[in-house]
């Protein structure tokens, strides 16, 4: 598939501005893995977890809405439950009507955030295939702006925007750890990149969507399982990402369920940091040994999403 020219570092860097005042610029934090349990290296995490709306999907949300003609119906999306989120928090701040449509497989955290942002909210099936035609159909009728969680440009070049700032903080980086669903995050940050910085892509073995795709060439159906489907999951990769990964994604390394939960609890225990099953995916895959770097690579690792009901305060 030929790369979507649309999807450049200078209209990345165009959408980060245009969405400055709407996004927060997180923060990274050194650590060593020894502080966990491992071989002793230095290591920094990009969190993202405490973004607006509690993921990095409000990039990509606001560079959606600020960017086009919203009508008088507003807007539409289906999600896993972290774009459906973040659009309803967008859509709340610039007084925009949102209906948002979710798979029953969706964390209850995730569909309450989503009604405490003044949504209209529907759930819709089991996965986020049944939600995202759902609301396809509920666009067609209402004329109301379809916001796709992953494959629309709009939607690249605003999770992008975390590449400009990884530019500014960590500029010696050699690689940089990023989940995988349906590729939009990956896909915005690999084409700011382009090559500069190794980009290493981390799915579950219960939902391989980039694996396979690049296996077949093109993306195809794969699994949907595990306990990242909720933010993982989406059925297969998207078309504008995909010619991406292919020129700029290194590898796809693969963890288990297991690696996951290890990586959320390690989160929390050392660090004090809340991650949802699939915004600790990356770092799992270091914890486990999946992806071993070099002895003198420099390394970063995304933590992407903090929408879990996992911790609870007394």
């Amino acid at each position: 598939m030929p790369l979507d020219t649309s999807i450049t570092p200078d209209r990345i860097a165009e959408t980060e501005r245009l969405i400055r005042p709407h996004i927060r610029h997180t923060p990274i934090i050194h650590v060593d893995l020894a502080d966990f349990g491992a071989e002793p290296r230095p290591l920094v995490l990009k969190l993202e977890c405490l973004q607006h709306s509690g993921s990095f999907k409000a990039r990509g949300a606001f560079a959606n809405l600020l960017s086009q003609a919203i009508p008088v119906c507003g807007v539409v999306a289906a999600s896993g439950g972290n774009h459906g989120v973040a659009v309803a928090y967008a859509a709340m701040q610039l007084g925009v009507p949102a209906t948002i449509f979710l798979p029953s497989v969706t964390s209850p955290a995730k569909a309450e955030r989503v009604r405490s942002y003044a949504a209209n909210l529907v759930v819709a099936g089991e996965r986020y295939a049944d939600a995202l035609a759902a609301s396809e159909r509920f666009g067609a009728e209402s004329g109301a702006l379809a916001v796709h969680a992953f494959d629309q440009p709009q939607t690249l070049l605003g999770q992008g925007t975390i590449g400009c700032e990884i530019d500014a903080d960590l500029p010696d980086i050699d690689t940089l750890l990023v989940p995988v669903g349906g590729g939009g995050l990956i896909g915005g940050i690999a084409a700011w990149f382009r090559g500069r910085v190794k980009i290493i892509a981390v799915e579950p073995e219960a939902s391989p969507t980039l694996r396979r795709a690049l296996a077949a060439g093109q993306p195809v159906d794969a699994e949907t399982e595990g306990i990242a489907a909720d933010s993982l999951a989406p059925k297969r990769v998207g078309k504008i990402m995909f010619a991406i990964a292919q020129a700029f994604v290194e590898r796809v390394v693969l963890i288990t369920d297991g690696d996951i939960r290890a990586a959320q609890l390690a989160l929390w225990d050392k660090l004090r940091v809340v991650a949802e099953p699939g915004g600790a995916a990356a770092f799992g895959a270091l914890l486990a040994g999946k992806y071993a770097p070099a002895p003198d690579e420099r390394v970063a690792v995304l933590v992407s999403g903090a929408n879990t009901t996992a911790v609870r305060f007394d």
